[in-house]
């Protein structure tokens, strides 16, 4: 089944791009997870994503941290739902536990959609964000404001033991600022600035702003949405 925060993946870097940002559910309105699981093991070892991942599920499931002896899951599905998949089938498997997985890109359009499957290795080392954003600045040092729009994309696999599995997207649309600005969040938080907002970068809101229209707030709300919570 699939729940959208957005609208379905379809062309572009990573799982697709454009479109509208609203939230919505897509598929049957019966819950997939029936009952729908009373805890969740996360996959992700990012610091920045686990505390938002828990401050948006941790009202309805019992959230619980990667295992720190397992370790990197290859990333090498080459599309953002496919990632998350190898990901949550991964801890599903080490822990036998459902497991609940997510891959994000962003989507330059003056870029032709990337770094978009490949944002947190854009800098040529994965996770580092500073290179990561250096590279994308550099890259877009002559495009002029109007055209350095873009899009954050997050996508949620969900699986369990017995095969069952949920995937929610979200979409939140935005531009690349000219300079970083902010100190909260993390990946390329400092040079978005969402569509949405009154300006500022993700990295200049708190955390309650920034989930309150995120990609990643939305896909995690069709989550909750779609297990009936």
């Amino acid at each position: 089944m699939v729940a959208s925060g957005s609208h379905p993946p379809g062309a572009g870097a990573g799982a697709g791009a454009g479109g509208a940002s609203s939230g919505r559910r897509t598929g049957p309105c019966e819950p997939v997870f029936d009952p729908p699981p009373e805890r969740i093991v996360l996959a992700t070892a990012n610091a920045g994503k686990h505390a938002e991942l828990v401050a948006l599920l941790g009202g309805h499931v019992d959230v619980i941290a990667r295992p720190p002896e397992i370790g990197e899951v290859i990333e090498d599905a080459g599309t953002l739902v496919g990632n998350a998949r190898l990901k949550a089938r991964a801890i599903m498997s080490a822990t036998g536990e459902v497991a609940l997985a997510d891959d994000t890109g962003l989507e330059v359009d003056a870029l032709d959609g990337r770094p978009g499957v490949d944002s947190s290795s854009f800098g040529g080392v994965d996770h580092d964000d500073a290179r990561n954003i250096d590279r994308l600045l550099r890259e877009l040092r002559d495009v002029p404001g109007p055209e350095r729009t873009a899009r954050f994309r997050t996508v949620l696999v969900l699986v369990a033991p017995d095969g069952r599995e949920l995937v929610t997207e979200g979409v939140v649309e935005g531009t690349i600022a000219i300079g970083r600005s902010g100190v909260d969040g993390f990946g390329y938080d400092p040079v978005f600035v969402p569509d949405e907002g009154d300006g500022r970068t993700f990295a200049d809101m708190t955390r309650a702003q920034k989930s309150a229209i995120s990609h990643r707030g939305r896909a995690l709300r069709a989550l909750v949405v779609a297990l009936g919570r």
